[in-house]
């Protein structure tokens, strides 16, 4: 394949490790690695957020029922005791109906998130909550840039001490 590294590696784990080097770039905002992965991992960012640039006004508003459960001030839920026709008693969750602005990707922002939930991997914080990368590109990153391209630099570091090979930073502009 001309134009691309191979980096010594087979296909599918290159194709991991730059999915793991992209993830931890729009994460973290700076990885540190060598220069030919950096090479390798910048345009695949700068098309992740190129995309999210162009569809991050792509929805709509709409106004969606929803039934839920219904909660008092404590922040318990609300329960009511009901009998059965056999006279059996039991506690039931009280329900209410409320009615709530959503946004709805259009179809082409639909698509824009699938490609990069292709490209980036699923990751939990420290407290095990998943972080949704996709929403902040969509919301953090891209209102950021307004340019066409460019949106990460690569920075030329010392070579490794062990094995000599040229060390770079990359990181989002």
């Amino acid at each position: 394949m001309p134009g691309t590294r191979k980096l010594s590696r087979t296909t599918s784990h290159r194709n991991a490790m730059l999915k793991n080097l992209v993830t931890s770039l729009i994460l973290n905002g700076r990885i540190e690695t060598t220069l030919a992965k950096a090479k390798e991992v910048k345009p695949l960012a700068d098309s992740l957020i190129d995309l999210a640039i162009k569809e991050k006004d792509n929805f709509e508003m709409k106004e969606k029922t929803i039934s839920r459960v219904k909660v008092d001030k404590k922040g318990n839920k609300v329960r009511e005791e009901k009998t059965s026709k056999n006279g059996n008693k039991y506690e039931v969750l009280v329900r209410e109906v409320v009615k709530e602005e959503v946004k709805v990707d259009k179809p082409s922002k639909l698509a824009a998130r699938k490609k990069m939930f292709k490209m980036l991997n699923k990751i939990s914080d420290f407290d095990g909550n998943t972080v949704d990368l996709t929403e902040k590109l969509f919301n953090e990153i891209a209102p950021k840039y307004e340019a066409k391209g460019g949106y990460t630099r690569i920075v030329k570091l010392v070579a490794r001490k062990g094995d000599g090979a040229d060390m770079a930073i990359i990181e989002l502009i």
